[in-house]
């Protein structure tokens, strides 16, 4: 009875997300897919960002998990992003591999986290089979599982462009080491990257939201042990400030950082949650004080809650204490 009860109930939770998907799924200017979700009925949005944590639950994933929980449900979040990295350390053999079920189904149970899940892959990522991830036989699986290569996700006042970022970095190429990477759909890798440039860049320029996020897994700006990541900073980055994006939120360094750059009178926001599991203990570069609000060396999340004139960004640690809190306003007649 009881196994009964979970099947039907899980099947249900699929066919709910199904038929949002199958709704929100349109059609999009740039050749990159676009997902819509709805904001809250009072025009607001929550949700948390986590990123760097399938370890089957060890390297206090599971506690992550647990706060994540905690504070989800007190901000009623829409959704959850995750900003790579999600299965180490060599992504997934298939899509049966257990570890789908290890490190995330059974990893995030709380109530609250049973919502979907918004992701990029990391670098680890490919070094297994990445379409395993992208296939919709794992949305099948657990419908909150929404992951493609590179994609846009649309609410009322903000959009979010979640980019792929590993093909950018040159050294998965040249120096591999004793790592074998999943190049299938990347290949040929210029034409692969020179598409994505364009599109993200056309959807950035045409889009109205009066918020503009970015998403990826590898660092644009960072004081951890990967730092700067040069590729990006040469080839991304131009393309978020001429575009006045808001936000580039990261994972990929083991920490919770929060970094702010200059920009034509405004700001861009950095933001790193990469602490889900396996953290770096004191591994800190030099960064301009002036730019760099939060630096912790340890596991957490983040969370944001939104309108159309405000935005609350706040760091968590593993016990679920605040480390950081940030607020940035804009006035309702700034769209671009």
């Amino acid at each position: 009875m009881a196994s009964d009860l979970i099947f039907h109930n899980t099947l249900a939770l699929f066919l709910f997300f199904t038929a949002n998907l199958l709704l929100c799924f349109v059609p999009s200017i740039s050749e990159l897919q676009r997902v819509r979700h709805p904001a809250k009925a009072d025009g607001s949005l929550s949700f948390l960002v986590v990123g760097d944590w399938g370890r089957r639950g060890l390297f206090n994933q599971s506690q992550v998990a647990l706060q994540m929980g905690v504070v989800a449900e007190k901000l009623d979040v829409d959704f959850v992003i995750s900003t790579g990295d999600n299965f180490y350390e060599d992504g997934l053999k298939g899509v049966l591999d257990p570890e789908f079920n290890a490190s995330f189904i059974n990893i995030y149970t709380y109530p609250s986290l049973q919502k979907q899940w918004y992701t990029v892959l990391g670098n680890h990522d490919y070094r297994g089979n990445v379409e395993a991830q992208l296939s919709p036989i794992l949305r099948e699986m657990d419908p909150r599982w929404l992951c493609m290569r590179s994609f846009i996700v649309s609410t009322e006042f903000t959009e979010f462009f979640l980019v792929d970022t590993t093909p950018f970095v040159d050294e998965y190429f040249t120096q591999p080491k004793n790592s074998t990477y999943d190049w299938k759909g990347v290949l040929p890798r210029e034409d692969y990257l020179s598409n994505l440039l364009k599109d993200l860049d056309s959807a950035l320029r045409d889009s109205s939201a009066k918020w503009k996020i970015v998403v990826g897994h590898h660092t644009i700006k960072s004081a951890g042990q990967h730092g700067v990541t040069k590729e990006l900073e040469e080839h991304l980055l131009p393309i978020l400030l001429a575009n006045n994006v808001d936000m580039y939120m990261n994972g990929h360094d083991h920490c919770l950082e929060h970094i702010t750059i200059a920009n034509n009178g405004s700001q861009t926001q950095f933001l790193t949650s990469g602490g889900g599991s396996k953290a770096w203990r004191g591994d800190i570069q030099k960064w301009n004080p002036e730019e760099l609000k939060l630096y912790y060396d340890g596991q957490g999340f983040m969370s944001l809650q939104m309108t159309p004139t405000n935005a609350d960004i706040v760091f968590y640690d593993v016990f679920g204490n605040v480390l950081h809190k940030w607020s940035i306003s804009k006035d309702l007649d700034a769209a671009i």
